[in-house]
C-alpha cells in the first residue's frame, strides 16, 4: 500500500492557513496544526476583556480554523525564544514594530524543528506572492527557505503554480494541479475558494492578529523599551500594553488608566506590581503608576486619573493610593483641567 504522507500546516487563525491546510487535506494527505504562541497574538484576550468588544467571539482562532477542517492543532509557546525576532530582527522592522520576514524564517524555523521527530514529511504555509509586502515577495520567500533550513519541504499550497515545484509535488505526494496560483493583495480568490468549500465562518481576511502591526501599540513598546534603556520585555509588559490609556507626564513614570469596567477588573490583578489609584468620592478609572514615583509624582498622576472620573469637574474627589506593599492613604486633589493634559502625554 502507498504510505500516506503527513503535513504540519502553520496556522493562524486567517483564512490563508485555513484554505492552505484544507487544499493540502483534499489531496488524501494527513494534514495537523501547529500554532506557534508568541504573547503578540492574543485576539481574543482584549475581546474578552471590554464590555465594547462582548459581540465578537470570544476564541481562539487558531483552534477554531483546526476545528473547522477536522485537524489536530499543536499549540507550541515560542514566547522566550521568540524575543531576539523582535528585538533584534536581522531583516529589520516593518511600519511598525513588526519584524515579519524574520518571524516568517522563525516560524517555519520552529516547525522544521518539530516534524523531525513526529514523522512529519513536510510544511504548509498559507503564504501568497505579493500578498505582504515584507514578507511575501518571490525574493523573500527564498530567504524564508534558506533561512529556516526548510529546503524543498515547504509548501505553498495557495501560490504553489507561481513557485517552482517542491519536494513534496516532485514525489507526487500532492498533486501541482490541484494547487493555485493566486497572487497579489486581493482576497477575493481565497474569499471564493472558501465559499467552494463551503466555509463561511472565519477571520477577517487581511484583518491578521499580531500588535506588533498595530502603530499604537508599536509606540506603546517603543516607549517602554526607552523608559527602561533596555530593549527588553516581560509577558506581563507586552499583555498591559494592550489595556488601557497610556500616559506618560513624566519620563520616569506613565499611568495605565482603565476605561471600562472590565480593564479595571484586569488591571487589579497587578496590584501587587504597581502603586495603585481608586476613586472613591466619584466612579471611576483604577489607575496603575508604572515606574518609580515621589509625591509629586502621584499628586500629578492622581490630578490626572481624577479628569477620567465622574468627578471631572468637582472642586475635589477623594481617591486611595495603594501601595506595592498593600499600604493605603486617602488623596484629596483637584482634578486637572482638560487643557492642561498634553497631547504628548498620550502614548
Amino acid at each position: 500500500m502507498t504510505k500516506q504522507r503527513r503535513a504540519l500546516a502553520l496556522i493562524s487563525g486567517g483564512l490563508d492557513s485555513l484554505l492552505a491546510a484544507r487544499v493540502v487535506q483534499e489531496q488524501g494527505i494527513h494534514v495537523e496544526g501547529v500554532n506557534f504562541y508568541t504573547g503578540f497574538c492574543v485576539e481574543g484576550h482584549t475581546h474578552a476583556i471590554r464590555k465594547k468588544d462582548r459581540a465578537r467571539p470570544k476564541r481562539n482562532n487558531a483552534l477554531w480554523v483546526a476545528e473547522q477542517i477536522g485537524i489536530k492543532l499543536h499549540i507550541i509557546d515560542v514566547s522566550e525564544s521568540y524575543k531576539d525576532v523582535v528585538i533584534n530582527p536581522k531583516h529589520g522592522y516593518g511600519a511598525n514594530l513588526n519584524p515579519c520576514l524574520d518571524c516568517k524564517c522563525f516560524m517555519v524555523g520552529k516547525a522544521v524543528e518539530w516534524i523531525g521527530g513526529h514523522g512529519f514529511d513536510f510544511i504548509i504555509t498559507g503564504e501568497v506572492i505579493g500578498q505582504r509586502p515584507m514578507s511575501q515577495r518571490r525574493d523573500t520567500m527564498r530567504i524564508v527557505v534558506r533561512e529556516s533550513q526548510v529546503g524543498e519541504r515547504l509548501l505553498r499550497p495557495l501560490c504553489a503554480k507561481n513557485l517552482p515545484p517542491t519536494l513534496p509535488e516532485l514525489e507526487g505526494w500532492v498533486d501541482r494541479d490541484k494547487l493555485y496560483g493566486f497572487s497579489g493583495r486581493s482576497r477575493k480568490p481565497q474569499m471564493a475558494l472558501a465559499k467552494q468549500f463551503g466555509l463561511t465562518d472565519y477571520a477577517q481576511p487581511a484583518g491578521g492578529c499580531c500588535f506588533l502591526t498595530d502603530e499604537a501599540y508599536s509606540r506603546k513598546l517603543a516607549d517602554l523599551w526607552q523608559a527602561r534603556g533596555s530593549r527588553e520585555y516581560e509577558l506581563d509588559d507586552i499583555m498591559l500594553l494592550k489595556v488601557g490609556r497610556h500616559l506618560r507626564p513624566r519620563p520616569h513614570f506613565k499611568l495605565i488608566i482603565g476605561r471600562e469596567e472590565g480593564e479595571n477588573n484586569f488591571l487589579q490583578g497587578y496590584r501587587r506590581r504597581f502603586v495603585q489609584l481608586r476613586m472613591i468620592s466619584h466612579p471611576g478609572p483604577l489607575t496603575l503608576l508604572d515606574g518609580e514615583t515621589g509625591p509629586e509624582d502621584r499628586e500629578l498622576a492622581a490630578r490626572i486619573a481624577a479628569r477620567f472620573s465622574a468627578g471631572r469637574e468637582a472642586e475635589q474627589v477623594e481617591m486611595q493610593l495603594v501601595d506595592k506593599d498593600g499600604s493605603e492613604r486617602a488623596l484629596q486633589v483637584t482634578p486637572m483641567p482638560v487643557a492642561d493634559i498634553r497631547s504628548e502625554w498620550y502614548l
